[in-house]
């Protein structure tokens, strides 16, 4: 009957798919490209079930969802190590929100992107969403505790109904991690510390050569003012601008002419700008422009773009930085500056011939933010304002670069921390072995033990060996007898008889430097 046709039409269908999956695979495809015809190969097999017509049960993470293993996240540590020393060092207090929201928190704060929310069921109480960033969660929580000044950081996960390239570090659950200043304060103070911390992290990290591109939103708005862009169409315009990292000029200029209604002067007049970066010497040559300088919003950006990158010369952070007018990061909560960093792999050749930037290319943004002066108004049931100024840090591009540059470097990553195993160089020590770690645990001392009443003196090196524990503490009858511990140094296999009184001591002097 009907079930045995369908079951037909799976099985064919999972033959085809078969096929595509080989020829795919002899063709050398992309991994990306594989790995998504494979999980739809699954996918079938799972609803062929097996032959009773038992459902089978696929064991597989949520599409765009990912497990940490040990060695990763023994790198993920590192990397939040690192910035959050960053932060305290800065200043900032951590808080935490819930990780779903009211669904009315959410809407209509991130224009078109509202369709990547994910929206949990209704059960008939309130209508809820999981959080799509930090930020909002962020402006909500000040409202809400009439807060108007605050320095935090925050690190967590959020969610985002996208489609995932996985590979390229899109998931559709990942962590975000963020800081922020609050409060009214003198132009562009908090906004160059912001740009500082990113210069720091990304240094710190060592992720290779990187440049933080930093623009205006009333630059870019004063701009298309100018340019003749009607104010219904400045958004949209803004998403087409914002392209130019990834297309050339021609490509951005079809898409607003062709698609977006654009008038093809008032595009070419845009591209006579965003072409163009520099440092201080661009923005005082944009002052004089006489389209420009015209507009009120315009030279307000600029003269603060001016205050900026006299402050970034301060802090020594210039080198770094470009600022560049066809940066329009597609959010429409910024207000003031906003600012992307981006890898830059250099291009060898070009890059001996000439020392521009330009000449290298962007893998992708690592950090971004800007200024957000009216989030917390929008919360506010008087609207009363909060300036904000923030920086989002891309952790999970970073992690996916850690990770290949740990792949890369064939160096082991420890996945645990233990500095000493408790051994037994003859058989019956179990309660001997037991007393010894228990001292070692009580005094502070990261110990383990093998899990045998009579483990093999080899088997108990080999553990130290596979799982980088330097240090070895080894009793045998003569050892107790003696009051000491033979300590056996698993690199050099050099051993010492140490007083057991003065082991604890022993052992943190030689894995203090490790």
């Amino acid at each position: 009957g009907r079930v045995g046709a369908d079951r037909a039409e799976l099985e064919k269908a999972l033959t085809l798919q078969g096929e595509k999956v080989r020829k795919l695979k002899q063709e050398k495809a992309s991994s990306e490209a594989i790995a998504e015809e494979v999980a739809k190969l699954l996918e079938l097999k799972a609803q062929l079930g097996t032959d009773d017509g038992k459902h089978k049960f696929v064991l597989k993470t949520p599409k765009g969802t990912r497990d940490y293993n040990p060695k990763q996240m023994a790198i993920r540590e590192k990397v939040f190590n690192t910035i959050i020393k960053c932060f305290k060092r800065h200043g900032a207090e951590t808080i935490d929100t819930p990780v779903f929201e009211l669904k009315e928190t959410l809407t209509g704060k991130y224009g078109e992107d509202s369709k990547l929310i994910y929206d949990l069921k209704d059960q008939g109480g309130e209508l809820l969403s999981l959080r799509y960033d930090l930020t909002v969660p962020f402006a909500r929580y000040l409202a809400m505790n009439k807060i108007t000044n605050i320095k935090r950081y925050h690190i967590a996960k959020v969610y985002r109904r996208d489609n995932p390239a996985m590979t390229r570090g899109r998931y559709r659950e990942f962590y975000q991690c963020d800081f922020d200043i609050a409060g009214q304060f003198d132009p562009m103070i908090p906004d160059a510390e912001c740009l500082k911390i990113v210069h720091e992290i990304l240094s710190e990290l060592d992720l290779g050569e990187f440049l933080i591109k930093v623009n205006d939103r009333r630059i870019l708005d004063g701009m298309f003012a100018v340019c003749g862009v009607p104010d219904s169409k400045f958004r949209t315009i803004c998403s087409s601008v914002d392209k130019l990292d990834k297309s050339p000029w021609e490509e951005v200029k079809n898409e607003m002419v062709g698609e977006k209604g654009l008038a093809p002067e008032a595009a070419d007049q845009i591209g006579g700008y965003v072409q163009r970066n520099g440092g201080l010497d661009l923005i005082e040559q944009l002052i004089k422009d006489p389209k420009l300088s015209q507009n009120k919003l315009a030279i307000e950006g600029l003269n603060d773009m001016k205050t900026l990158f006299e402050f970034l010369e301060l802090f020594g952070v210039t080198d770094k930085v470009s600022f560049d007018l066809s940066l329009a990061r597609g959010l429409d909560y910024y207000t003031g500056v906003i600012y992307e960093a981006v890898l830059v792999q250099n291009q060898g050749v070009a890059q001996q011939q000439n020392d521009h930037v330009e000449e290298s290319v962007s893998v992708g943004s690592v950090a971004g933010g800007g200024r957000y002066d009216g989030l917390v108004g929008m919360f506010d049931p008087k609207g009363r304002k909060v300036p904000c100024v923030g920086v989002s840090i891309g952790i999970e591009r970073i992690f996916s670069i850690m990770e290949q540059k740990a792949e890369a470097s064939e160096e082991k990553i420890r996945t645990t921390e233990t500095q000493v195993l408790v051994a037994a160089a003859q058989k019956k020590l179990l309660e001997e072995r037991m007393k010894l770690i228990s001292e070692l645990w009580n005094a502070g001392i990261k110990a383990e033990m093998l899990y045998k009443k009579n483990p093999k003196l080899l088997n108990q090196l080999q553990y130290c060996e596979e799982s980088g524990i330097p240090l070895v503490a080894i009793i045998g009858e003569q050892e107790l007898k003696d009051g000491v511990v033979k300590l056996r140094v698993v690199a050099t296999r050099e051993e010492v008889d140490v007083a057991r009184q003065n082991l604890v001591e022993e052992i943190h002097k030689r894995t203090k430097i490790l």
